[in-house]
């Protein structure tokens, strides 16, 4: 029976010497908020660190973080932070870890370093770091890590194998296999069946396409796309897509020069990552082919390629702000606009509202959905088929993925011969600890979500969501009266002000007399009551009025106060 996480867990055993323990902070039910914590003898080894991007029902929220809480008072047991790739989901969430102690050794590729790094300058932090490559092994603590070559839609991803006192395990990071990359660097499936001879005691899995059948498309069969796409469009071209995805704005660039058009980076990640992938060779630029933002307008429409972000609908992204008018480039009749990316869950909505914004303005929009413009950076379930056979693992955790995700790659690893009692199927804070080759779920720990909204870190709590989400969409009414403590008379009021709920707040006035009423009953039958009681009484009179009256919930706020 495949072993699953449930609520109520107990507080895990304290860890046994020689025992490897692993800990998900994040990337399991959700797509993003990407952490593991491995800890053996006293050390922790943290891989990935990124944040999750808010849904439409968290308003207010710019980011979320994993929860830091189960490490925090151990952050000098931190021997380093693996970085699988340069996404931020994965790296995300580095500089708020960081804040917490500064020295933290960062490894990964130099690629995703050198992201991270222009990341943290702009939060005053200078990092220690350390680069990799493929087939290079580093001792980290008790940990040696050896790491691999993945493909995924950005360069120089890696996978890393940990080898340690309690066993070997294989966190993959997000990988697919594709077999003719942009960049010619394919998953090396030769180190995976090395380390396979030798023993994966913990296969930790992507999961993101495991309930796609098949093989992931590769990268290369979007470029007849874009090409027919840009023969075609007599205007400008506007192309939004991920600010770190290189391999795809490595395909507009070629063909932007095959129909002699000039490209200009739009949104700071954008003209930030990119600059950084062609400083280091990852991203080629034909000859002035790049022109700055501020010239376009002096170039005719025809002649003009805009590579933008914003293409998950993000509110103050360059995107959106053209969707809404508000943005320096004002999308117009004939432009072509593609949306060369996926769709996160959770973010449809926002997206379709981008679509319908530029259809209004009389763009020609081409999306996944209706063009080959985009294809996932993830393994379907028959590259994680493959990959399964080729490793023979002893126990799989699959990880980076909602709920529906973990379970179809469980299914692969048991179709596969995997032992059903040996795949893991986790939530944030599952702890898991590894012996004798064998992994079992000990327990759960804290783990929560924690906000960005503005500057205020972990401030906003679950209620504050809430009580945002109630006056969005319910509105709001304030109730201030003044009551005699005396003689229990109101002496002013109840003034009613409301927002979102009515038209007009004399609506209102036929729920006074019942205000009324009840807070003089109430002052006259006890002596002893508090304004605290009173306001209560307020609450409910009016809201029960408010929901068999308006059919509303609103927030309600009283204020009594006495005289």
């Amino acid at each position: 029976m495949t072993q699953v996480a449930q609520p109520g867990l107990r507080t895990p055993p304290k860890l046994s010497p020689g025992t490897l323990r692993v800990v998900p902070l994040g990337g399991l039910g959700e797509i993003g908020r990407n952490m593991a914590v491995f800890e053996i003898d006293g050390k922790l080894l943290i891989v990935d660190c990124g944040v999750l991007f808010p849904e439409e029902t968290q308003p207010g929220v710019d980011l979320i973080l994993p929860d830091f809480s189960y490490i925090e008072d151990r952050l000098d047991d931190v021997v380093a932070v693996v970085l699988t790739h340069g996404h931020e989901d994965h790296i995300g969430a580095v500089p708020y870890l960081l804040r917490l102690r500064k020295d933290i050794p960062l490894i990964g590729s130099q690629l995703t370093l050198a992201l991270i790094e222009a990341k943290l300058q702009e939060h005053r932090i200078k990092p220690y770091t350390m680069a990799v490559s493929e087939g290079q092994v580093e001792q980290l603590g008790p940990f040696e890590c050896e790491f691999v070559a993945v493909n995924h839609s950005i360069p120089d991803a890696l996978a890393v194998f940990i080898r340690t006192a309690g066993g070997n395990v294989l966190h993959t990071g997000d990988f697919k296999m594709d077999q003719l990359p942009l960049d010619g660097r394919i998953t090396d499936l030769r180190a995976f069946a090395r380390l396979g001879e030798e023993g994966v005691d913990l296969f930790m899995v992507d999961s993101t396409n495991a309930d796609v059948p098949g093989f992931t498309t590769a990268e290369r069969e979007i470029g007849p796309t874009l090409d027919r796409l840009f023969g075609q469009a007599e205007k400008r071209i506007i192309v939004a897509s991920f600010s770190s995805h290189v391999h795809r704005v490595q395909q507009v660039l070629n063909a932007a020069a095959l129909h002699r058009r000039k490209v200009a980076f739009v949104g700071r990640s954008m003209v930030r990552n990119m600059g950084i992938a062609a400083q280091l060779g990852y991203l080629d630029v034909p000859p002035g082919i790049l022109v700055d933002i501020k010239n376009v307008d002096n170039l005719p429409d025809s002649q003009v390629v805009l590579m933008s972000t914003g293409s998950q609908g993000e509110p103050m992204a360059a995107l959106s702000r053209m969707a809404n008018g508000d943005h320096r480039i004002q999308v117009g009749h004939g432009d072509t606009v593609i949306l060369a990316s996926s769709l996160i869950p959770g973010n449809e909505n926002a997206v379709f509202r981008v679509i319908n914004g530029l259809l209004k303005l009389g763009a020609e929009v081409i999306h996944k959905g209706n063009a080959k413009v985009h294809v996932s950076g993830h393994a379907a379930a028959g590259e994680l088929l493959y990959c399964y056979n080729i490793l023979k693992p002893n126990n799989v955790m699959p990880v980076h993925g909602e709920t529906r995700h973990l379970i179809a790659n469980g299914r692969i690893a048991e179709s596969s011969g995997v032992p059903a009692e040996n795949v893991l199927l986790t939530d944030g804070g599952t702890v898991v600890d590894l012996v004798n080759h064998q992994a079992k779920i000990v327990g759960q720990v804290e783990c929560g979500f924690v906000y960005v909204d503005g500057t205020s870190i972990g401030e906003v709590t679950e209620t504050d969501l809430k009580d945002r989400r109630v006056l969005g969409d319910e509105g709001f009414i304030s109730i201030v009266t003044v009551v005699n403590r005396t003689t229990g008379k109101i002496v002013s009021g109840p003034e009613i002000h409301a927002r979102g709920v009515a038209e007009d707040d004399a609506v209102f006035d036929e729920i006074i007399p019942k205000i009324n009423a009840a807070l003089e009953e109430a002052v006259m039958a006890s002596k002893d009551h508090t304004n605290y009681q009173l306001q209560q009484v307020v609450r409910r009179v009016v809201g029960t009025w408010v929901n068999r009256r308006l059919r509303r919930r609103p927030m309600i706020v009283p204020v009594v106060l006495e005289a």
